[in-house]
Protein backbone atom coordinates (compact mmCIF):
# COMPACT_ATOMS: atom_id res chain seq x y z
CA UNK A 1 0.00 0.00 0.00
CA UNK A 2 1.53 3.27 -1.09
CA UNK A 3 1.23 6.25 1.19
CA UNK A 4 -1.45 8.59 -0.21
CA UNK A 5 0.13 11.68 -1.78
CA UNK A 6 -2.90 13.74 -0.75
CA UNK A 7 -1.77 13.41 2.88
CA UNK A 8 1.55 15.10 2.17
CA UNK A 9 2.10 18.83 2.60
CA UNK A 10 2.74 20.88 -0.55
CA UNK A 11 6.35 20.36 -1.63
CA UNK A 12 6.87 17.45 0.78
CA UNK A 13 8.53 14.40 -0.76
CA UNK A 14 8.75 10.80 0.40
CA UNK A 15 12.31 9.58 0.98
CA UNK A 16 11.53 6.10 2.36
CA UNK A 17 8.34 4.11 2.54
CA UNK A 18 8.85 0.91 4.54
CA UNK A 19 7.01 -1.99 6.09
CA UNK A 20 8.18 -3.90 9.15
CA UNK A 21 10.88 -6.46 8.42
CA UNK A 22 9.63 -9.76 6.97
CA UNK A 23 10.79 -11.61 10.08
CA UNK A 24 7.45 -10.57 11.64
CA UNK A 25 5.85 -13.15 9.33
CA UNK A 26 8.03 -16.12 10.32
CA UNK A 27 6.05 -17.21 13.40
CA UNK A 28 2.61 -16.83 11.74
CA UNK A 29 3.90 -18.81 8.74
CA UNK A 30 5.11 -21.68 10.93
CA UNK A 31 1.83 -21.63 12.87
CA UNK A 32 0.05 -21.95 9.54
CA UNK A 33 2.18 -24.96 8.55
CA UNK A 34 1.59 -26.62 11.93
CA UNK A 35 -2.14 -25.92 11.71
CA UNK A 36 -2.28 -27.38 8.21
CA UNK A 37 -0.42 -30.51 9.35
CA UNK A 38 -2.75 -30.91 12.35
CA UNK A 39 -5.85 -30.45 10.20
CA UNK A 40 -4.66 -33.10 7.76
CA UNK A 41 -3.80 -35.48 10.59
CA UNK A 42 -7.11 -34.89 12.39
CA UNK A 43 -9.18 -35.38 9.26
CA UNK A 44 -7.43 -38.70 8.61
CA UNK A 45 -7.24 -39.90 12.24
CA UNK A 46 -10.74 -39.07 13.44
CA UNK A 47 -13.29 -41.33 11.90
CA UNK A 48 -16.89 -40.48 12.61
CA UNK A 49 -16.87 -39.38 16.24
CA UNK A 50 -16.59 -35.66 15.42
CA UNK A 51 -18.13 -34.20 12.28
CA UNK A 52 -15.50 -32.95 9.85
CA UNK A 53 -17.12 -29.53 9.53
CA UNK A 54 -16.47 -28.86 13.24
CA UNK A 55 -12.77 -29.58 12.72
CA UNK A 56 -12.74 -27.32 9.66
CA UNK A 57 -14.43 -24.44 11.55
CA UNK A 58 -11.97 -24.71 14.44
CA UNK A 59 -9.10 -24.80 11.94
CA UNK A 60 -10.34 -21.66 10.17
CA UNK A 61 -10.70 -19.80 13.49
CA UNK A 62 -7.20 -20.80 14.62
CA UNK A 63 -5.69 -19.85 11.25
CA UNK A 64 -7.39 -16.44 11.37
CA UNK A 65 -6.15 -15.69 14.90
CA UNK A 66 -2.60 -17.06 14.61
CA UNK A 67 -1.78 -16.46 10.95
CA UNK A 68 -4.12 -14.10 9.10
CA UNK A 69 -4.37 -11.34 11.74
CA UNK A 70 -0.57 -11.04 12.19
CA UNK A 71 -0.18 -10.97 8.41
CA UNK A 72 -2.79 -8.19 8.07
CA UNK A 73 -1.13 -6.28 10.92
CA UNK A 74 2.19 -6.46 9.02
CA UNK A 75 0.54 -5.59 5.71
CA UNK A 76 -1.19 -2.47 7.06
CA UNK A 77 1.79 -1.03 8.94
CA UNK A 78 3.71 1.75 7.16
CA UNK A 79 6.80 3.69 8.10
CA UNK A 80 7.10 6.78 5.91
CA UNK A 81 10.10 9.11 6.04
CA UNK A 82 9.70 12.38 4.18
CA UNK A 83 11.96 15.40 3.88
CA UNK A 84 9.88 17.07 6.65
CA UNK A 85 8.55 14.39 9.01
CA UNK A 86 8.39 10.77 10.08
CA UNK A 87 5.02 9.06 9.79
CA UNK A 88 3.89 5.75 11.31
CA UNK A 89 0.50 4.35 10.27
CA UNK A 90 -1.06 1.08 11.44
CA UNK A 91 -4.40 -0.61 11.03
CA UNK A 92 -6.99 -1.81 8.58
CA UNK A 93 -10.32 -1.48 10.36
CA UNK A 94 -9.17 0.92 13.06
CA UNK A 95 -6.19 3.14 12.33
CA UNK A 96 -3.42 4.52 14.47
CA UNK A 97 -1.01 7.17 13.34
CA UNK A 98 1.82 9.22 14.70
CA UNK A 99 3.83 11.92 12.97
CA UNK A 100 6.99 13.58 14.18
CA UNK A 101 8.34 16.67 12.43
CA UNK A 102 12.05 16.45 11.68
CA UNK A 103 12.41 19.89 13.24
CA UNK A 104 11.45 18.41 16.64
CA UNK A 105 13.92 15.52 16.44
CA UNK A 106 16.70 15.62 19.03
CA UNK A 107 18.19 12.14 19.02
CA UNK A 108 18.02 9.15 16.69
CA UNK A 109 19.10 5.81 18.13
CA UNK A 110 18.76 2.23 17.02
CA UNK A 111 19.14 -1.12 18.69
CA UNK A 112 19.74 -4.41 17.02
CA UNK A 113 19.89 -7.80 18.73
CA UNK A 114 21.72 -10.86 17.46
CA UNK A 115 18.86 -12.00 15.22
CA UNK A 116 18.49 -8.42 14.00
CA UNK A 117 22.16 -8.32 13.04
CA UNK A 118 21.84 -11.59 11.15
CA UNK A 119 18.62 -10.62 9.33
CA UNK A 120 19.42 -6.88 9.13
CA UNK A 121 16.60 -5.27 11.12
CA UNK A 122 16.20 -3.44 14.41
CA UNK A 123 14.29 -0.82 16.34
CA UNK A 124 14.60 2.89 15.70
CA UNK A 125 14.05 5.26 18.65
CA UNK A 126 13.55 8.88 17.62
CA UNK A 127 13.48 11.31 20.54
CA UNK A 128 11.69 14.63 20.19
CA UNK A 129 12.71 16.13 23.51
CA UNK A 130 9.12 17.34 23.93
CA UNK A 131 6.39 16.15 26.25
CA UNK A 132 5.28 13.91 23.38
CA UNK A 133 8.36 11.81 24.09
CA UNK A 134 9.86 9.58 21.49
CA UNK A 135 8.74 7.62 18.49
CA UNK A 136 9.71 3.95 18.70
CA UNK A 137 9.58 2.16 15.36
CA UNK A 138 9.97 -1.63 15.62
CA UNK A 139 11.36 -4.11 13.11
CA UNK A 140 12.85 -1.55 10.73
CA UNK A 141 14.69 -3.19 7.81
CA UNK A 142 18.24 -1.89 7.25
CA UNK A 143 17.93 -0.01 10.55
CA UNK A 144 21.50 1.31 10.65
CA UNK A 145 21.22 2.78 7.15
CA UNK A 146 17.80 4.26 7.95
CA UNK A 147 19.17 5.81 11.17
CA UNK A 148 21.99 7.50 9.24
CA UNK A 149 19.58 8.74 6.56
CA UNK A 150 17.09 10.10 9.11
CA UNK A 151 19.94 11.99 10.77
CA UNK A 152 20.88 13.38 7.34
CA UNK A 153 17.23 14.37 6.73
CA UNK A 154 17.15 16.21 10.07
CA UNK A 155 20.33 18.10 9.15
CA UNK A 156 18.93 19.00 5.71
CA UNK A 157 15.65 20.14 7.28
CA UNK A 158 17.52 22.38 9.73
CA UNK A 159 19.57 23.88 6.87
CA UNK A 160 16.41 24.45 4.80
CA UNK A 161 14.69 26.23 7.70
CA UNK A 162 17.78 28.37 8.43
CA UNK A 163 17.92 29.58 4.83
CA UNK A 164 14.22 30.42 4.86
CA UNK A 165 12.92 27.45 2.84
CA UNK A 166 9.39 26.23 3.42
Amino acid sequence: MAYPAKLLAPGETIVYELKPHWRALIVPFFFFLIELFLLTWLLMAISGSIPRWIIAVVFVLVVVVWSIIPFLRWLTTQYVFTDRRIIVRKGLITKQGKDMPLSKTNNIAFNQGLLGRILNFGNLDIDSGNVDGSLLINDVPNVEEIQRDVYRLVEEDEARRRTGGA
